[in-house]
């Protein structure tokens, strides 16, 4: 086999792989809504209560969606646990949100920089509704399970990567939408991501949510 045709083998195995990545990740586990408005890629959603598993760092996004997504791999597949115990399996969406910098932080850490600006980010793991918090496994100290009482979120969904410019791009869009269906925004906004890295960008299923009252 000649170099042009390993090439193509391993363009079409990586291929094969996306896509069954893709397949699998739109298989796992999301939290359950009613969407009460659907509009094109926007949605007002009744969620059920959840349970998040949580943890906090300070410095880019990049760098802190990086460890933060690290700590809490270790905690659902017990590579870092006091107690150990089962797997919890992986469900879709990640949360990340940017934490008002007067809140009192539980727990953070330095982390290389590649912006001089450094926000405090929170990421979450929303556990299987199997769960209930007496009977997930212990976390380590810097992990926190956290029960999300019942809520209203706005929503737009999008494909692609999720930058920051593009974050901002949608975030702004969702803000204006929510303002003209009459809705007020309460809390922070809301970074959902469904995919693995390695599932090609038109492929990949983001959202902006932010949580919502009647004005």
């Amino acid at each position: 086999m000649g170099f042009g045709r390993y090439l193509a083998a391993g363009a079409v195995l990586a291929t094969v792989g996306a896509v069954g990545a893709y397949a699998q990740y739109r298989n796992t586990e999301t939290p359950v809504y009613e969407a009460q408005v659907s509009e094109g890629a926007y949605e007002v959603r009744d969620y059920a209560p959840m349970i998040v598993a949580e943890v906090t760092y300070t410095g880019s996004r990049r760098q802190a969606s990086s460890a933060s997504f690290r700590r809490l791999a270790a905690y659902i597949f017990g590579q870092d646990r006091p107690q150990g115990g089962e797997d919890i399996a992986m469900t879709a969406p990640v949360l990340t949100e940017r934490v008002d910098q007067n809140e009192k932080i539980a727990m953070t850490a330095p982390v290389l920089q590649e912006q001089v600006q450094s926000d405090t980010w929170r990421m979450r793991f929303i556990m299987p509704a199997k769960y209930a918090m007496e009977t997930l496994p212990e976390p380590p100290s810097d992990i926190t399970l956290t029960p999300v009482p019942a809520r209203r979120m706005a929503a737009v969904r999008f494909n692609g990567y999720a930058r920051s410019d593009v974050l901002a791009k949608m975030e702004g869009r969702l803000m204006a939408w929510v303002e003209q269906q009459g809705l007020t925004p309460v809390g922070n906004v809301e970074y959902a991501s469904y995919d693995a890295p390695m599932v090609p960008g038109p492929m990949r299923r983001n959202e902006v949510l932010v949580e919502v009252t009647a004005e």
